[in-house]
């Protein structure tokens, strides 16, 4: 079987890299933007950096920002009806996951009517037209949905997330400028930085992992570990490596899929609202621990990427181990919490269930059952 990816027409990187928007929006020809921001990024003029270059170059555009951190259904349904009402012909995406995802399920959508049921669009709906043109500019560093096939949505009445799967909602061009996360909080920045490095790790060990994805990952783990304590720290140099590595991790992982500590954690997410970079974090050691086994010796790889010395000496176990524990040490070190109060012994069926029945699950590469599930996440009771 033929191995696919799947990568933005254009994308551009480095500080001051927001100024391309205006000669892209040129160069295609597009008429007015549908800006999709979330309250937060407008209430701090963060979304003012790029909405004064488009009024600098007189390019038409109309703000929409009533994003959630967690896209509903509903908030899909409120934005395509706001993108016909606007007269807009394509999508500026300015935030993190929750921007770019609700970005996505509109320019499909508007694209593919036939699919404006939301729940339609789970897993790998079979859509015709490629989506609305989306430019993309993250703001957090951590989803790589500026790079990526995937977006997910809650669906808050039966208290699930779903992944949607589809080349066609690929933005075509991406602006990984490292200016525009130097506003992000500590917090936001350690947990969206640990969900890169889930990213990578998954994405390294997944069933569909192949050399040229290896490649991305491991040198995204690299650039990850060596980054993101200093990017928390707001640091040049760490935010400009974090900028660089998620989109990198997101190269890989959105061509090969991902794995159970994505699936366990997009159900912490519906059901506990908890932030996904910190559902991530904890569950990535816990998973590693799990897929260890069957993972050959890209724990080895993992480690001397993450920085540890001497991991030609040690024994399988020694290099297992050693990857886990900086892992471990990594999230500590940011601030990222080892335990969710939340979780209730008599939710733990539905967690697993909901877990094993979502899309990034298949590619783990060890299968794990409802009852290994509910296991797995006692760890972090």
């Amino acid at each position: 079987m033929a191995n696919r990816i799947n990568l933005n027409q254009t994308s551009y990187h480095g500080a001051g890299a927001i100024e391309e928007i205006a000669n892209e929006a040129k160069a295609h020809g597009f008429k007015k933007a549908f800006v999709c921001s979330d309250p937060d990024l407008v209430k701090f003029h963060v979304t003012s950096k790029v909405t004064d270059i488009l009024e600098k170059n007189g390019l038409a555009y109309e703000l929409y920002s009533d994003i959630k951190p967690n896209p509903t259904i509903e908030n899909v349904q409120h934005g395509v009806q706001a993108f016909k009402d606007s007269g807009a012909d394509y999508l500026i995406a300015i935030g993190g996951g929750s921007s770019m995802d609700t970005s996505k399920a509109i320019g499909i959508i508007i694209a593919n009517p036939e699919f404006e049921d939301v729940r339609s669009l789970e897993g790998t709906a079979p859509t015709k037209k490629p989506c609305v043109p989306i430019i993309a500019v993250p703001t957090t560093a951590g989803t790589a949905a500026e790079v990526t096939i995937n977006y997910v949505i809650t669906d808050v009445e039966r208290k699930r997330k779903f992944v949607c799967v589809d080349p066609h909602d690929m933005p075509i061009i991406a602006i990984i400028d490292p200016e525009m996360m130097s506003s992000m909080p500590k917090g936001l920045t350690a947990s969206t930085g640990m969900d890169a490095l889930t990213h990578a790790i998954e994405g390294y060990t997944t069933k569909a992992a192949w050399e040229m994805t290896d490649m991305f990952h491991l040198k995204a783990i690299e650039l990850i570990s060596k980054s993101l304590r200093g990017a928390v720290e707001n640091t040049k140099e760490g935010r400009e490596g974090m900028a660089l590595g998620q989109y990198i991790a997101g190269m890989g992982f959105s061509n090969v899929g991902l794995g159970i500590a994505h699936s366990m954690a997009h159900t912490l997410g519906a059901v506990y609202d908890t932030p996904h970079g910190v559902a991530c974090a904890m569950m990535l050691p816990i998973v590693m621990e799990y897929n260890q086994e069957c993972t050959g010796e890209k724990y080895r790889e993992i480690a001397r990427a993450m920085g540890v010395k001497g991991v030609d000496e040690m024994s399988q176990e020694e290099y297992r181990k050693a990857a886990i524990e900086a892992v471990k040490k990594l999230s500590v070190d940011v601030g990222i919490p080892t335990k969710l109060e939340a979780i209730k012994e008599e939710d733990l069926q539905f967690l697993a269930e909901s877990a094993h029945a979502d899309a990034c699950a298949p590619g783990n590469p060890k299968d794990a059952s409802v009852e290994d599930l509910k296991d797995l996440f006692r760890k972090i009771m």
